[in-house]
């Protein structure tokens, strides 16, 4: 639930489905090489956050990947590139839809992981916060 806080809270989390070669705004990175290393390039993913499942994100950014080579998928610089998903609740949304990631996990992770992620945010928006309380308490 906390994860997505950080990607729209003005900070250098990627807040934008985007790539860029010296941006550091964007989710995928590729820095430049030094001279005479060209064959040391490498890819920064700066999505996910700490509290991730590595083994699932890296499946899924791996089995994305080879889809892309696979496909024969060109990078194209987007003038308006799509927001990265502000909360849980859309990341499920999201997820829900995504034919890749069902093949990746496996339709009994790939239902497991849903049904425990809808289970978490239906938890969190039951919650009442501090800041609800020192907001709204004193005008009831």
């Amino acid at each position: 639930v906390n994860s997505y806080k950080r990607l729209h809270g003005g900070g250098e989390a990627p807040a934008k489905i985007s790539w860029g070669a010296q941006n550091r705004d964007a989710m995928i990175r590729i820095p430049r090489y030094k001279p005479n290393k060209e064959n040391s390039t490498r890819i920064e993913f700066r999505a996910p956050d700490s509290a991730c499942n590595p083994y699932l994100a890296f499946a899924v950014t791996i089995a994305a990947g080879l889809k892309g080579v696979e496909s024969g998928y060109e990078l194209e610089a987007e003038p308006s590139p799509k927001s990265l998903p502000a909360d849980l609740n859309e990341a499920i949304l999201e997820m829900q839809e995504s034919e890749l990631v069902r093949q990746c996990l496996g339709e009994h992770l790939f239902d497991y992981f849903l049904r425990n992620k809808r289970a978490e945010w239906l938890e969190y928006s039951k919650q009442v916060t501090a800041f609800e309380v020192e907001r709204y308490l004193p005008v009831l």
